[in-house]
């Protein structure tokens, strides 16, 4: 019987019999013991640390012993047989058995596996050694083994040219040079032998080459060992002998070392230079004079002036379009590679990485190549990295594939503006100004060939690599189809000196830039700004003028050059947000729905000029909004109380013992309650702040529009999580959030104006209509001799009554049983604006003067009663002062009622001046407000909005902007409720305790 499972398999005889005891035990002995612990841990050894006559078992991971006669191979990671032993079975891996070879053979052959008499003495290894220019042979051509090794010498013969190869195994045709030269295969003096070429000394080239390695940004030159090895060979080949794979090779050494010449020095560039000058026989390749037949293109010449030609006189044949049938928004970068030695290795495209050195998803590295999206990479590669990536250098030729009208297929040379380039001891290619620049053509990523000083296989000494690329773009001025100019690729590198490697890296970046000419927008803007900075003048003097007439001075002197400054930094803060605004929204629009592209995003060093304008415009804006705060919590206001008392009472009198007849008090309720709810309307505004700022943060945030101002040509307000990310404009931020941010506000307005306050809740009208049913009217002065005044007195002569009367006016009211409401019989007019003349003024300052002299010393009070009681006499003088003047009482005080011109409505200003007499000008729009938030609306929603931008510009957060835009709101809500309160209690003998 057999039993399967995850045990072993037992088998047991048929009939036989097994205790249960015995099977268990036979299980306990033959299981594994899984129920103890056990241990994971291992030694770590590597290759290297074992021993001569040991080898690293790949699969233990730990050094075992080889066998018998045997010793560790070149790799350690298996066995081969010592010297004079032969193999006799190799299974693979250390399985091999070796012996011992007799004494008339003690040669080992060059596999190993048989045992030879050899001619000659054996090397290190036990194999037949031969004199320098002889091969060995071991076996006839049929593979027959020789019973003894012979030593042939090649035949160097003009007939045959013949050398042994450098394994000594076969014989080889010399070096062509060697023929060429000396007619043998010796290069004897005084030929000269470099880099395993031989020339006559006879030539034409310069004997003093320097193989020196510069390294500008170190300010470190030494002598590079490619260079030694290498310069001179590759200079002579491809000079004498015009060869291809030379030439390339002589034009990396000068690319290696920066392009950087001097025509006083042969150092790589310099003896490119001087072939490219020698040779001008030879013909152009493609009709393009600076690139000569067999020579890599590696300049577009150094005459000054050169640059500005090539990078934007000549247009790119094709045309780039976002959307629609000819939609064309990809950048077909193509490159020519070479090794290190001049060889050819492919065409290739540049996507996938080729010139990005961070890593990344290959839709985000190809997204660099996306037309109109601004590219950003940056990372930190550590030196190891870089080292084990790049040993040697591979250099790109770098061009734009195109197709033409007639689908022909065509590459553009896109040229190179290296930084670090020197000529003549000058960073020339870091000028400000093109006309400077030395253009050129190939690059590479990392060079750690050429600061190798002494042993090409040891650790190079600096390394350099190209930490900085960009791809610049430029868009033709004025066109329409989406031409552009050829490319720019700028490219600086960085010497590396390598010390610790481990502890190491190198910060490189890629990005991809998109530029146009902003000259013409610039002029556009400056007239837009000079056009409405100059109305904002006139506006300004407009305002200042009625400033002047509203407080009664005709004399111009500081305080008016001041309030003329004000006001002019409010109307020029306008102008900023107006220009801000359309600018941003240009910007948006245009480049977003755009199909043919005619238009591109203005950089970031393009932005500053729009950055400074958004600040100057809120800077200016705060100011104005300080100045109207610091107007409404300075203004003059008193409650006229027109109830009247209702009979007498009889009231003890203190100290003689009696009582006597006396008016009933008037209730001072009433004037606390239409104060407070004055104090509460202060901060009402047409939109709820709150609302506003989440619910913009919730379209940017949440719904995506932030997603707008991303450097892209895409108008989709979301993005897949593997897609690039493009950097924001802030030009494009600014639009987004200003855009959703009066969009936002103005539908609260329109909402307020159109539902909320017909339906709901009008609290204006609410606190005109409370002062009628509390027999108050309202005086307030916002200037010295201009106001407002809301006509509070009840038509029914009390308003201090019970329920039941109360209910019994408002009857009478609303069946038109009584006079109507407003100042003039016969009509509802309540609300006005008031130009009182000065001598009103004057007694106005009489009597409002002992009002606040509580607020004094207490030396400057009369002696005969304390302060209170003189501020209540004071209190009542004004009440019935100011309740006599609107009865008319005072014939040198009048006033008449007047409607105000439609000029000096839009002006903002009277024309007529209160000489004898003031002015009562007919307000049904309820302009008294002006004092209050609510009046203020739009210098509240502009600076609220630009608070935000400003801070989203500085942070690039906005939650953060929402979040501190939020909190500035309620914190001066709070102070001009604060400070409100104070001067309400001052100005009215409000105890403010009784203010809420």
């Amino acid at each position: 019987m057999a039993t399967g499972g995850r045990g072993p398999v037992v088998a047991m005889a048929a009939g036989s019999t097994l205790s249960a005891a015995s099977v268990t035990l036979f299980l306990l002995l033959v299981l594994p013991r899984v129920s103890q612990a056990q241990t994971f841990f291992l030694p770590f050894r590597q290759p290297e640390t074992c021993g001569h006559n040991q080898y690293f078992d790949i699969s233990a991971l730990s050094c075992v012993a080889c066998g018998a006669n045997q010793r560790q191979d070149a790799r350690g990671t298996s066995c081969v047989c010592l010297p004079g032993f032969q193999m006799i079975s190799n299974n693979g891996g250390p399985d091999i058995i070796c012996k011992k070879c007799p004494e008339h053979m003690k040669g080992v052959t060059e596999d190993g596996w048989n045992c030879i008499s050899c001619p000659g003495g054996l090397t290190a290894e036990g194999k037949c050694h031969c004199p320098t220019g002889h091969i060995l042979v071991e076996r006839n051509v049929n593979g027959t083994l020789l019973s003894q090794a012979t030593c042939e010498l090649c035949d160097k013969s003009e007939n045959s040219f013949m050398v042994a190869n450098a394994l000594g195994n076969r014989c080889v045709r010399c070096e062509p040079t060697f023929i060429n030269t000396s007619r043998s295969c010796a290069c004897s003096e005084p030929n000269i032998l470099t880099g395993g070429l031989c020339f006559s000394s006879t030539g034409n080239f310069p004997l003093r080459m320097i193989s020196t390695a510069r390294y500008g940004e170190l300010g470190v030159s030494f002598t590079s060992e490619w260079f030694a090895n290498y310069l001179q060979s590759s200079t002579t080949a491809c000079w004498v002998y015009g060869n291809l794979t030379s030439c390339q090779a002589l034009g990396n050494m000068c690319v290696m070392n920066m392009n950087s010449y001097d025509s006083s020095t042969f150092d790589a560039c310099g003896l490119f230079q001087v072939i490219f000058e020698n040779t001008a026989a030879l013909g152009t390749v493609h009709s393009v004079s600076f690139w000569r037949q067999n020579l890599p293109w590696l300049f577009y010449g150094d005459q000054l002036g050169l640059a500005p030609q090539i990078l934007s006189t000549t247009p790119l044949p094709t045309n780039f379009s976002f959307k629609g049938e000819n939609q064309n928004t990809k950048l077909k970068f193509v490159a020519a590679s070479y090794d290190v030695r001049g060889n050819f290795l492919k065409w290739q495209t540049l996507e996938g990485g080729v010139l990005q050195l961070c890593p990344d998803t290959e839709t985000r590295l190809n997204a660099a190549y996306s037309f109109g999206t601004t590219y950003q990479q940056s990372c930190e590669i550590p030196i190891p990295k870089i080292l084990t990536d790049f040993p040697n250098p591979t250099f790109y030729d770098v061009y734009l594939e195109y197709t033409d009208e007639n689908q022909h297929q065509y590459i553009w040379a896109v040229p190179v503006l290296n930084l670090n380039l020197q000529h003549k001891k000058v960073f020339v290619n870091q000028d400000s100004s093109s006309g400077k620049w030395l253009l050129t053509r190939r690059i590479f990523l990392v060079d750690a060939l050429s600061g190798r000083e002494n042993d090409l296989g040891s650790q190079p000494r600096l390394i350099r690599v190209a930490t900085q690329i960009s791809l610049s773009i430029h868009l033709v001025p004025n066109t329409k189809n989406g031409n552009i100019y050829p490319p720019l690729i700028t490219i600086a590198y960085s010497d590396i000196d390598v010390k610790d490697p481990n502890s190491q890296s190198a910060k490189v970046s890629f990005s991809v830039t998109y530029e146009m000419d902003q000259g013409e927008a610039h002029v556009q803007t400056d007239i837009a700004l000079g056009v409405l900075g100059g109305l904002a003048v006139l506006s300004s003097l407009l305002k200042t003028a009625g400033w002047k007439r509203r407080i009664g001075s005709p004399m111009i002197d500081l305080q008016t050059v001041t309030k003329f400054l004000v006001y002019y930094a409010g109307d020029l803060a306008n102008v900023f947000f107006i220009i801000t605004v359309g600018t941003g929204l240009y910007w948006l629009i245009f480049f977003k729905a755009q199909k043919s592209v005619s238009v591109l995003l203005p950089v970031p060093a393009q932005e500053e000029r729009f950055v400074t304008y958004v600040g100057c415009g809120f800077a200016l804006k705060a100011l104005q909004f300080l100045h109207k705060l610091i107007s409404q919590i300075t203004i003059d206001i008193f409650f006229i109380d027109w109830e009247r008392p209702k009979g007498k009472v009889l009231k003890a009198v203190e100290g003689e013992g009696g009582v006597r007849s006396a008016t009933v008090p008037v209730s001072i309720w009433r004037t606390y309650f239409v104060a407070n709810e004055w104090n509460e309307i202060q901060t009402v505004r047409k939109i709820n702040p709150l609302f506003q700022v989440l619910t913009v943060l919730f379209l940017l945030e949440v719904v995506g529009f932030k997603n707008l101002a991303l450097m892209d040509s895409s108008s989709s307000l979301s993005r897949s999580p593997p897609s690039y990310i493009a950097p924001y404009s802030r030009i494009l931020r600014y639009a987004v959030s200003s855009a959703l941010w009066l969009v936002i506000g103005i539908i609260q307005i329109v909402f307020f104006a159109v539902f909320y306050e017909r339906f709901i809740e009008d609290k204006i009208r609410q606190f005109v209509d409370l002062c009628c049913m509390s027999n108050i009217s309202v005086f307030l002065l916002s200037h010295r001799c201009f106001g407002y005044y809301i006509h509070g007195r009840s038509v029914h002569g009390h308003a201090d009554t019970n329920m039941e009367e109360m209910n019994i006016n408002l009857k009478r009211e609303a069946e038109n049983l009584c006079s109507q409401r407003g100042l003039v019989p016969n009509t509802d007019g309540q609300t006005f604006q008031i130009a009182i003349s000065s001598q009103m003024r004057q007694h106005y300052d009489r009597i409002h003067e002992t009002l606040t002299r509580k607020n004094g010393p207490a030396r400057l009070l009369s002696s005969s009663g304390s302060t209170f009681e003189q501020s209540v006499k004071a209190y009542h003088t004004m009440n019935k002062f100011l309740g006599s003047f609107i009865d008319h009482v005072h014939k040198e005080m009048d006033y008449f009622i007047k409607d105000k011109l439609l000029l000096e409505r839009i002006l903002g200003m009277e024309f007529m001046e209160p000489m004898e007499k003031s002015i009562f000008y007919n307000d049904e729009g309820y302009s008294f407000s002006s004092v209050l938030y609510y009046g203020n609306e739009a210098t509240l929603l502009i600076y609220d909005l630009m608070f935000f931008c400003v801070v989203d510009l500085a942070c690039q957060n906005f939650i953060l902007a929402a979040f501190l835009t939020y909190l500035q709101q309620e914190i001066f809500r709070f102070i001009r409720n604060t400070v409100g309160q104070k001067n309400l209690a001052s100005k009215t003998l409000v105890d403010q305790r009784f203010l809420i």
